[in-house]
Order: C-alpha cells, then structure tokens, then sequence
C-alpha cells in the first residue's frame, strides 16, 4: 500500500533563521512516506536527545536547544511528524491518527538504532513519546518534559483545549504565523514565517486539522489506553532521570496539567518553572537546556 502524500518544496526550507541544520531521510518509512529529521553531533555519543516537536510546529522549534546539547558532546535526533515540517504530508485527513504516529516513531528508533536516549518533548511531542520508553526500557535512560500531557482518556478537559479544538475545528486553515507571534512575544517576521514554510496552502495542512481531533478524550479513544498503560509504568518502572520545566502563561497545558504529569514520573525533581513563557517552551530553550544539562551533570 502507498499512501497518497505531497512533499513541501525544499526551496521553502532555504535560509530560515537559526536553523542552519542538514536534512536527513528514513525513506519508505511507512508505507511508501519519507520522514525527515534532523541528526546533529556525533554519531557516536554516549547520550542521544531525541527531540520531538507538536501541533503546529516541526523541528524548527528545537533550533535553540539543539546547539546546546551538541556543544556539550551530544547528538541530537529531531524528526518532523508525517503531515509536518520536511515530512512527507498525507492528503488523506484520516490517515493521521494516534497510532500511526505512534507507529512510526517506533520504527524510526528501530531504523536509526537509537540507544541512551534522552527524550525531549513537549505538545504532541510527549503525548506520543511518552507512551514509548515502556516499550523500549533499554533505549531509554532520561526525560526532558515540557508543557504536554498523558492523555489517558479520564483527565478532566481544560477549557482551554476545547476552546483550541473548537477552533481549529472551525478554522482549519488558521493562520500558523499568527498563532506564533500571538503566543511567542517578540518572535521575528521570518520566524513567524519560517513556522509556515511547510504549508504553501492548505493541501499540505491535514496532518495540523487532524492533531487537536485525534487527541483521546474518553477512554475508548484510540491512544487512551496506551497512554493509561504508559502513566502506569512511570509511576511504577521507570528508573530513569527526569527533568521538567513548565511554560507558566501556557492556557491550555500549563502548570495544572503539568502537576499532574510530574505525579506520574517516578522520582522526578521538582519542576522548573518558567513566568512569560508559554506554550512553546522551546522558544525559551537555551534556558531549558543548560538547566536540564545541569541537573543531569
């Protein structure tokens, strides 16, 4: 089966501010699809930080962090989700679910044989990655965990994330730059459109509609009960090293929502918490990566 996809234009990609990083290629991933990501540092270090972006962004976000753990020796791994960044972008809305994503994040760690990995995420990022270490225990040895949430089907709803289904649900080509610059104060006119070079128009846009639908709201949703599974194993397995900073002004996955994903992870110090910074912790990521570096040391 090949899945009917469009490619982004690598023209769009040329000169973005601060990400100066070689593409790289998992071609036939999944089912015909190329998954992009990016692999910085050396290929030989002891710790791989494999950094994992959510809705809308693509590994773009992770420009400030990454020459932060590079510079201390580190590789860093940062794919872009299918439907994101240099990724292949499904056309079909309903190809894009918990699953599939899950899916491939599975096989790409299989591709690149990723081991002593350091899972940095947030958004999406952990919703999914954090279902992963309990079913690769050996791969990983730590967590940098920010503003993103187990959702195991039985968490009360923020008001907030309704208000975000509902308008993407309403605006489903909403404007990616203007969301940015709303929620990043003092974030550049070519960073603003560097988060819409993936998305010349609204073909390339399923994978950013069907993120806020797809997210398990009861119990039976798909992902629910994987991510039942996975709070359960941190709470109770995970012996690893975490660390956790929280985006403060964040409306919808802030610091309420975060306490109860740092009651789940099993010896995790307490959290840093950022004041004006929201959502996208990441645009504050120089702060976030020497402290995580420095905790870990």
């Amino acid at each position: 089966m090949t899945i009917e996809a469009l490619r982004t234009p690598d023209d769009r990609f040329d000169d973005l501010p601060g990400y100066t990083f070689e593409p790289h290629y998992a071609d036939q991933l999944v089912d015909g699809l190329r998954l992009h990501y990016l692999d910085e540092g050396p290929a030989d270090a002891e710790h791989t930080f494999f950094c994992l972006h959510g809705e809308p962004t693509w590994s773009y976000l992770y420009r400030k962090m990454i020459p932060i753990f590079t510079a201390a020796g580190h590789r860093v791994v940062a794919p872009d989700f299918f439907g994101f960044g240099r990724s292949d972008k499904p056309i079909d809305d309903a190809v894009y679910t918990f699953d599939f994503h899950r899916d491939t994040l599975l096989r790409l760690l299989e591709r690149l044989a990723l081991h002593n990995i350091t899972l940095v995420c947030q958004d999406w990022g952990g919703t999914l990655g954090l279902t992963l270490p309990m079913d690769m225990p050996e791969r990983f040895g730590r967590l940098i965990v920010m503003n993103t949430v187990l959702t195991t089907g039985q968490l009360a709803v923020s008001e907030g994330f309704l208000d975000w289904q509902n308008f993407v649900a309403s605006k489903p080509d909403f404007d990616i730059g203007n969301l940015m610059a709303r929620a990043v104060p003092g974030i550049s006119e070519k960073e603003r459109a560097a988060y819409m070079a993936p998305f010349p128009d609204s073909r390339y846009r399923a994978g950013v509609r069907r993120f806020p639908a797809i997210m398990p709201m009861k119990p039976e949703d798909n992902g629910a009960d994987i991510s039942r599974r996975a709070a359960e194993w941190f709470s109770s397995q995970w012996d690893g090293r975490a660390f956790m900073a929280i985006g403060l002004d964040d409306p919808v996955l802030g610091k309420s929502v975060m306490e109860k994903l740092y009651a789940h992870i099993r010896g995790c110090p307490p959290p840093l918490e950022l004041v004006g910074v929201g959502h996208f912790v990441q645009e504050s990521g120089q702060q976030v990566a020497k402290a995580a570096l420095a905790a870990f040391a």
